[in-house]
């Protein structure tokens, strides 16, 4: 396969580059659809004229619908980006990155996508669609799922129309929500995940800002319990991972836990606990919701993250991630972890 590819880059370079461009803004389409021309080139990073020519020789072909709403996929064009996942993958030599990166975290897989989310939107969306499509395939007979917050994690729920309802599902909240911005806390995500699967959820609404004596006492309440035994029940997590000075910003915590923060080498963060870059943990916010300890009893668990500049964060919480961990990542954050593990 490989030998047949590089001769038709040889012979046909021009090919290559075209098939990728096409391949790329159906995948779009899919992901984004229904969709305006002038929003899909901002997404694709295309001229409208190149996007409109584009999308007429895919309507032609019968790959996509351009109606007054926007462009959709039609079931054709699914089949055709279905057959062509392996090979592309392939050629762009992802695949090969995704499995070099699996084999020096020590985890189970990684999937990476096209482009970095720092300055991509289409990656942060890319990052939210094979999530989706690694849970839907991937959680068997699960039925208790754990999910933080975050933007990525917000990104997902709307890529599981390839799951089939799930009425016998409980999303659940991986711990309380962060910031101001009430859209990306946990609990709202996981009611966004359960109304997508046709699920139930559960939420856990925890200040941040207790005492220990207070946090005791919080832990102490029947929906609290009834929360504690779900998170040992869990059977999967989606987790983002964050950049530790970020999440502590967003977080607004005082001068001198950041202060701490930064003396003890903090690089990234997930669930609260914040990690240096040999994966210990250097701090944790009291909460409740899931623990470290409680991940390695965790069948599916599928971290999302993405950007060069999460690559840092991204290795501290990967090396003592536990083993049965799928990773999502894009290019950018593939490319910065790979150069940084060469040079360790």
């Amino acid at each position: 396969m490989e030998r047949i590819i590089e001769a038709q880059r040889m012979l046909i370079p021009e090919m290559i580059d075209t098939l990728e461009q096409r391949y790329r803004l159906v995948k779009l389409i899919k992901m984004a659809g229904p969709i305006g021309r002038r929003p899909l080139a901002q997404l694709a990073e295309l001229s409208e004229r190149e996007t409109r020519t584009i999308m007429d020789i895919l309507r032609t072909q019968q790959i996509i619908r351009v109606e007054k709403e926007g462009a959709t996929i039609t079931d054709q064009g699914v089949g055709v980006l279905e057959t062509l996942e392996i090979m592309m993958e392939d050629w762009s030599g992802r695949a090969a990155l995704a499995k070099k990166l699996a084999t020096f975290l020590g985890i189970r897989s990684v999937k990476v996508v096209a482009g970095n989310s720092d300055d991509d939107k289409a990656a942060k969306q890319a990052i939210g669609a094979e999530t989706a499509k690694k849970f839907a395939q991937d959680l068997g007979k699960g039925k208790i799922v754990a999910v933080t917050g975050g933007s990525t994690m917000a990104s997902i729920p709307s890529h599981l129309d390839q799951m089939n309802k799930h009425d016998d599902l409980l999303f659940i909240a991986a711990r309380g929500g962060v910031g101001d911005d009430i859209g990306l806390q946990a609990n709202v995500i996981a009611a966004s995940f359960a109304n997508a699967c046709g699920g139930k959820y559960s939420t856990l609404y925890y200040p941040e800002s207790l005492s220990p004596e207070a946090h005791a006492a919080f832990r102490k309440e029947p929906s609290v319990r009834k929360m504690l035994a779900l998170y040992e029940a869990t059977d999967c997590v989606l987790h983002g991972i964050g950049d530790a000075h970020t999440m502590a910003a967003v977080r607004n915590t005082d001068n001198t836990e950041k202060q701490m923060l930064l003396d003890n080498g903090a690089k990234g963060e997930a669930f609260g606990y914040y990690f240096d870059q040999d994966g210990n943990v250097v701090h944790r916010i009291l909460t409740v919701g899931i623990q470290t300890d409680h991940l390695d009893r965790v069948p599916l668990i599928i971290a999302a993250a993405g950007g060069a500049s999460k690559a840092e964060a991204i290795l501290s919480y990967m090396a003592s991630a536990p083993k049965q961990t799928i990773l999502v990542t894009d290019e950018g954050a593939a490319n910065e972890m790979m150069k940084r593990l060469i040079n360790k």
